[in-house]
């Protein structure tokens, strides 16, 4: 989310974060450069006028470096804003002052339309992962998977192309302390790669980093 506005930054992310969203706050466009050297977002909330400089010319620097689609929050309406905005690179355009049920509606859209995440669902073609059946399909097949394996493909799906620590997969799939974290998803992990043929699929890769770390990459289209 880029936005200069402090009190808007923090109503936007508050809402979000309450719907179970990880909010990444950006108030200049310099700081969401940098914080996207840290994170993979799914979606990018971009406000249009920024203090160090226009969000229009953000969008096409910002499709250098991600496909995540890009909604323009802004006060100007104008036609050729929009047009200006939709040619920059962006999918969506929501003026000021907005509901949020309403942004949060075109943010659920175009996560569907991305195929990031429905309700219930992550989906990752050809992964899917349906958290209210506990149902898993790779290319069509069912995966069987204890609960906790599918808490921790889950995470890893959600956070594609992230490294992410043993500490944080472990609170985000277990919701506790990392005692002994490292030994029990390094087990985890082993499953995981034998049951869903990760690695020589063809499909996914999901590699330690060495550091403590693992990553989870889509390596074929």
């Amino acid at each position: 989310m880029i936005e200069d506005e402090a009190d808007v930054l923090e109503i936007n992310r508050e809402y979000f974060e309450g719907r179970g969203y990880e909010v990444v706050c950006a108030s200049t466009m310099a700081k969401a450069r940098f914080l996207l050297e840290e994170h993979a977002p799914d979606l990018i909330l971009l406000d249009v006028m920024m203090p160090d400089g226009s969000g229009f010319d953000f969008c096409s620097e910002l499709r250098q470096k991600t496909n995540a689609p890009i909604i323009f929050l802004t006060c100007r309406d104008e036609n050729e804003s929009v047009v200006k905005g939709l040619l920059q690179g962006g999918d969506d355009y929501v003026t000021k002052p907005y509901d949020l049920n309403i942004l949060n509606a075109r943010v659920a859209a175009q996560l569907r339309r991305s195929g990031v995440m429905t309700a219930g669902k992550i989906e990752l073609a050809p992964l899917v992962i349906d958290f209210l059946s506990g149902d898993v399909t790779l290319d069509g097949e069912r995966i069987s998977l204890t609960q906790k394996e599918l808490q921790l493909l889950g995470c890893f799906a959600l956070f594609a192309g992230r490294r992410l620590s043993v500490e944080e997969i472990y609170r985000r799939a277990w919701g506790e302390a990392s005692i002994g974290a490292a030994g029990t998803i390094k087990t985890h992990v082993a499953n995981l790669r034998k049951k869903l043929r990760l690695d020589d699929s063809g499909w996914f890769e999901l590699a330690s980093t060495g550091r403590n770390e693992y990553i989870f990459s889509k390596i074929r289209y």
